[in-house]
């Protein structure tokens, strides 16, 4: 059986994948690496001198249409019961289903038969893909 393709697949550009860290988190054990907008007066990231870290800006947000779109072209539907996915019936060839994290594996089967082929995907498998 042939893969499945979403309808319309654009390119997906992400400006930056790479995490903004902290300033000096390299540098000191105690400092963590979650950003942290800097507020000192004679900050040298804060007033963006030539050799200091970069500091997070809207220029580098992804495209609104792509971004809760997965690799594929398909974007996410999270699916609880069987009734959820009759919704996505409609909408084939835009939308894959994950299941559920807290759906036990009895109720598994019944939700991977009435979704389309090819469409049900494991939680692990679509974050894998991102």
């Amino acid at each position: 059986m042939a893969a499945l393709r979403a309808l319309i697949k654009p390119k997906i550009v992400k400006k930056r994948t790479k995490k903004f860290i902290q300033h000096q988190s390299d540098q000191y054990v105690r400092i963590k690496w979650n950003w942290q907008i800097p507020r000192g007066i004679d900050n040298g990231v804060r007033r963006k001198l030539k050799g200091q870290i970069w500091m997070p800006s809207m220029s580098y947000g992804s495209n609104k249409k792509t971004k809760p779109m997965l690799p594929g072209g398909f974007g996410k539907f999270l699916g609880h019961s069987v009734k959820e996915l009759e919704v996505l019936m409609m909408c084939d060839k835009s939308y894959c289903a994950e299941i559920a994290h807290y759906v036990s594996s009895k109720n598994h089967k019944p939700l991977g038969k009435s979704s389309p082929a090819g469409h049900q995907r494991h939680q692990s498998q679509c974050q894998a893909t991102q």
